[in-house]
């Protein structure tokens, strides 16, 4: 193994898995802290322990799609985790959920248009996959509320005992969403440096990634999670069941494919979906555009600052 000192530049990837934990957690367990199921450090743990665990057992995946896309050195790797954890950071104080995988993905074109090399035959299969996370999580959406709405309607049940199972089940697809994050999310954290320390394999690097994705929801989520929870429509017990389930299946099939994705738009598509059943009128549209909105300035503004960054120091 490397010298601690030679894995220096990983710095930048533990900053931003610090920032995408602290922005993402929100999309696992945003509607359960939301809706006052469980508490926000009981969240933040049990958030924390399942991504650790779907990173080591799920995120190497993730990692060897990115690193086709992209061929950084050392330094390269380093201004792109950092451009992409600025942009990371700005979003989650201004509490907008974004795509990690947009921001890191924006970054890498960046570095590709300051040095006039990149390969991009990779990212179409990327930028193809951030399009079908919301329309897969709306049509998944629709089929669970359709689904478990009527298998729960015809099993008699008290009305406690409908909530116990409900409040149960969130705990459940809260922890199944956090294990989706860390498989599919910790390629953003650490992908980069795939390849660029002898000694230290892709498995290494998903778990350095898990720990500092992990550290972020744990100290810094509340802000997105409470805005994700509560901000786009109400969300009774229910929905906010189905709407986090229909996200982690999503997600989860992006990382077994390996291809790298975004949490935030697999919880705003389910809940899209869930609020065109119940009817239009529930979904809160001045959210939605703020959110798009930072979709789309996410990849720009790591683009710009990448560039600047490698101008600057390279």
């Amino acid at each position: 193994m490397p010298q601690i000192a030679a894995l220096s530049p990983i710095g930048g990837g533990l900053y931003l898995g610090w920032t995408l934990g602290a922005n993402d957690a929100s999309n696992v367990f945003g509607t359960a802290v939301a809706s006052r199921i469980i508490g926000f450090r009981k969240a933040c743990i049990l958030c924390g322990l399942f991504v650790i665990a779907g990173a080591i057992l799920q995120g190497s995946a993730g990692i060897t799609t990115l690193s086709g896309i992209t061929n950084q050195n050392i330094s390269t790797a380093l201004i792109v985790t950092i451009a992409a954890a600025i942009t990371g950071t700005i979003m989650t104080y201004l509490s907008i959920p974004i795509s990690t995988s947009q921001s890191v993905v924006g970054a890498i074109l960046g570095i590709s248009l300051a040095t006039g090399q990149g390969e991009y035959s990779g990212l179409i299969k990327v930028v193809f996959c951030w399009f079908a996370t919301p329309v897969g999580s709306i049509i998944i959406a629709c089929i669970l509320y359709k689904l478990l709405g009527w298998f729960i309607n015809i099993i008699p049940m008290s009305m406690l005992t409908r909530d116990k199972i409900l409040w149960g089940g969130l705990l459940v697809v809260g922890a199944y969403g956090s294990y989706a994050l860390g498989a599919n999310n910790v390629t953003n954290s650490t992908g980069v440096f795939s390849g660029l320390f002898e000694g230290v394999t892709d498995q290494h690097l998903a778990i350095i990634g898990g720990i500092a994705i992990a550290a972020g929801a744990i100290t810094y989520s509340k802000r997105v999670m409470l805005a994700v929870g509560g901000g786009i429509m109400p969300l009774d017990a229910f929905a906010a069941l189905i709407a986090v389930l229909a996200m982690s299946i999503t997600v989860h099939v992006f990382a077994v494919i390996g291809a790298p994705v975004s949490t935030s738009q697999g919880i705003v598509g389910a809940i899209i979906g869930i609020g065109f059943l119940r009817g239009a009128r529930s979904i809160d549209y001045g959210t939605i555009k703020r959110i798009s909105a930072g979709w789309v300035l996410t990849p720009l503004l790591s683009l710009v600052l990448a560039a600047a960054g490698y101008a600057i120091f390279c």
